[in-house]
């Protein structure tokens, strides 16, 4: 198979990658493949065979695809997912499986589609952003073994203690100026394991959902969990929905997190969607 390179985490999920790479071995003749050792790792892998390579497929969770995906933008390469994350948000929405024959194939057909990517204060991000409550949880959750059980458990212990956040827009927004749990940019649906933050969220439409949360009461909290996991979340009390292709606000908050990486951006804040910029093969 020639013109793919596959980039793997060593790091993602159960830390188990050598199944797939022996799979791959298997199924494919002399892969090109980097086991990556960091982010920079990453980056130099894919300027040194830029000019050999149409499709670069990432396995990982959404911070590995997303750190891939910022070196693709802009440009006729194409980004092919295996998942191998925690939550495998951007891979759920994007219909890539754990089924290796299937991502074979679509590398054969080599079809692709332009999607939107997003930026926050010039940081790169393909899925969702938050600020406020899920950004502390983010933090917390990086200093556990990950896994879906630790982040409903971080969750939940972070929700009892975390103070809600202060946010400020600009003047065509003001109106929305108050106090809320959390401040989400989501590109996509969801998350991750099938958490739908914003149900009608496009990732090719030029336009970003900003969903604001108030804090609720915890009694109310299995009733947000029920709709967020069917898809049912809408606006009402506690929550709030902007459909922009970019907005500008402050926030006394520095806790974010980036398709799920935990990450630290000071105020003032500017969202920009940047439109149909990456190829993703399909």
């Amino acid at each position: 198979m020639q013109n793919v390179a596959f980039i793997i985490n060593p790091f993602s999920a159960k830390k188990n990658y050598q199944p797939f790479l022996n799979s791959l071995q298997a199924k494919v003749e002399n892969p090109l493949y980097l086991i990556s050792k960091s982010i920079q790792d990453t980056e130099d892998f894919i300027k040194e065979n830029f000019e050999i390579v149409d499709i670069f497929v990432a396995i990982g969770g959404d911070g590995t695809i997303s750190t891939v995906a910022k070196n693709l933008i802009h440009t006729d390469k194409i980004l092919g997912i295996f998942p191998a994350g925690s939550g495998n948000g951007f891979s759920n929405e994007t219909k890539f499986s754990k089924n290796l024959d299937e991502l074979l194939a679509k590398i054969q057909r080599k079809n692709f589609k332009e999607i939107d990517t997003f930026t926050v204060n010039e940081r790169f991000s393909i899925n969702v952003a938050g600020v406020g409550f899920d950004g502390a949880v983010i933090e917390a959750f990086e200093k556990t073994s990950r896994g879906f059980k630790n982040y409903i458990k971080t969750s939940i212990q972070t929700f009892f203690k975390y103070q809600p956040i202060s946010i400020k827009f600009e003047e065509k927004y003001k109106k929305f100026d108050g106090k809320y749990l959390m401040l989400n940019v989501a590109n996509t649906r969801q998350f991750g394991n099938n958490a739908y933050i914003a149900p009608h969220a496009s990732k090719s439409d030029g336009l970003l959902e900003i969903a604001l949360v108030k804090k609720f009461p915890f009694s109310h909290s299995g009733v947000f969990a029920y709709r967020m996991f069917t898809k049912k979340l809408v606006p009402n009390q506690y929550i709030h929905y902007l459909s922009v292709p970019e907005i500008e606000f402050s926030v006394d908050s520095d806790l974010w997190h980036l398709d799920g990486e935990f990450n630290q951006i000071s105020s003032p804040v500017k969202v920009k969607v940047l439109p149909k910029s990456l190829r993703i093969l399909v």
